[in-house]
């Protein structure tokens, strides 16, 4: 039996592919045999599917657009509010270890991790952003759950700005279809 998966999502912005749809269009590249089995998560619905969100306070004028960017994505998906919990950390430094306690809990199918480090004069900036990844990182193997690494990193307060909503989209809405479909690949074939 062999079934496929795959689903397009193809819309694009100044004339760029989305990355959803190059990541398609790649997948759907590999040879296909009967013999390898191919497993996607689906984006389809979030129906039953339980998230936490862990947000940073620190850079709040945009991470609060990343977190509205999220919530809006999972309504269109079908989540239930009542199946979204919303955590606030001082920092995104702080955040690994709050996803890594929602993950090990058995609470969630996701724990999204929304914060924003913005370059600095000094070098405190790529301590916090590489901390924050490692912390994500560290969290989604020590707990078993996806933690899915939303930490914007960038060089300046406009192009935090832009990735929250501006002329890059919204990243949160980007790190909330990555919880989805990584939730649904747990939850329907990595049991």
């Amino acid at each position: 039996m062999n079934k496929s998966n795959n689903l397009s999502f193809s819309s694009s912005t100044s004339g760029f592919a989305s990355p959803l749809a190059v990541e398609k269009e790649l997948r759907s590249s590999f040879v296909q045999t009967a013999a390898v089995r191919h497993v996607t998560g689906s984006l389809i619905r979030g129906e039953g599917l339980r998230f936490a969100i862990v947000v940073a306070r620190f850079n709040e004028v945009v991470t609060k657009l990343l977190l509205e960017g999220a919530i809006e994505t999972f309504k269109k998906y079908s989540v239930r509010e009542e199946d979204i919990e919303v955590i606030w950390v001082p920092g995104s430094f702080e955040i690994g270890v709050v996803a890594q306690n929602l993950g090990k809990s058995g609470k969630f199918h996701a724990v999204l991790c929304i914060g924003a480090v913005i370059r600095g004069d000094t070098t405190h900036y790529d301590a916090v952003a590489n901390s924050a990844a490692s912390g994500v990182l560290s969290a989604s193997i020590n707990s078993g759950v996806p933690c899915i690494f939303g930490v914007l990193t960038c060089e300046d307060m406009d192009q935090a700005l832009n990735r929250s909503g501006g002329k890059a989209g919204n990243k949160g809405a980007e790190t909330a279809l990555t919880a989805l479909e990584m939730a649904s690949l747990f939850e329907h074939h990595l049991k």
